[in-house]
């Protein structure tokens, strides 16, 4: 793993593992509430997006489809699209090449989305998982682990517990991705250790150990 990251190279690998995360995750319960809107539960979009401390407004669910995909909001998907494209070219040494042309793409349907007039299409939906999901293929094929990578994890896996926690999902599930992430930081940094206490907050603890991380 002998690797010399220099910080902007990690905050920028740790960045692009959270953002595609966060994208992917987000795309799943908009799925989830784009059918509940149109089946049992029109305020379904409305719940979904206090999670994420959002005032969502729509008409229906075409409507919330293009609201949660490009609305004038801090979850807007089209920024965070842009916003990974942005970390993959500072550390574009480091990602392999596949991975690196699928982002690409992926900013490129966020230009295409949001130059246009129409309202989203479901099928680009389809086309973001389906191109995160060979992002993530693409890196874990690689055969090996280097410090860049441990970071692209680990945005990937403290973006997880911060939705598992937003989402009230298993405890006992959270806890092994937290296993995982302290794992990891010992490797990266055997001298670091991540200590939660039942009051304190989680995210915080893991935003001020990895702050610590990149800094060391």
């Amino acid at each position: 793993m002998k690797q010399i990251l220099t910080t902007n190279v990690a905050t920028s690998m740790y960045w692009l593992g959270r953002y595609l995360e966060r994208i992917e995750s987000t795309l799943y319960e908009i799925n989830k509430a784009y059918d509940k809107i149109i089946d049992v539960d029109k305020d379904a979009g409305v719940k979904l997006y206090k999670k994420f401390y959002v005032d969502l407004e729509y008409t229906n669910a075409n409507d919330f489809l293009d609201k949660a995909i490009k609305g004038e909001h801090s979850g807007n998907l089209i920024h965070l699209l842009k916003s990974a494209r942005e970390n993959a070219i500072i550390s574009r040494e480091y990602i392999e090449q596949a991975a690196f042309g699928e982002i690409i793409e992926l900013n490129e349907i966020a230009q295409r989305v949001s130059r246009g007039s129409e309202k989203v299409d479901y099928n680009d939906i389809d086309s973001i998982l389906s191109l995160i999901s060979e992002i993530w293929g693409a890196q874990t094929r690689r055969g090996h682990r280097k410090a860049s990578d441990y970071f692209l994890k680990l945005g990937k896996l403290i973006e997880e517990v911060d939705f598992r926690l937003r989402f009230g999902r298993d405890a006992k599930t959270t806890e092994i991705i937290l296993d995982e992430i302290r794992t990891i930081f010992k490797l990266l940094n055997p001298e670091l250790e991540i200590k939660i206490s039942e009051n304190e907050n989680i995210m915080e603890c893991l935003y001020k150990e990895m702050d610590k991380l990149i800094i060391v």
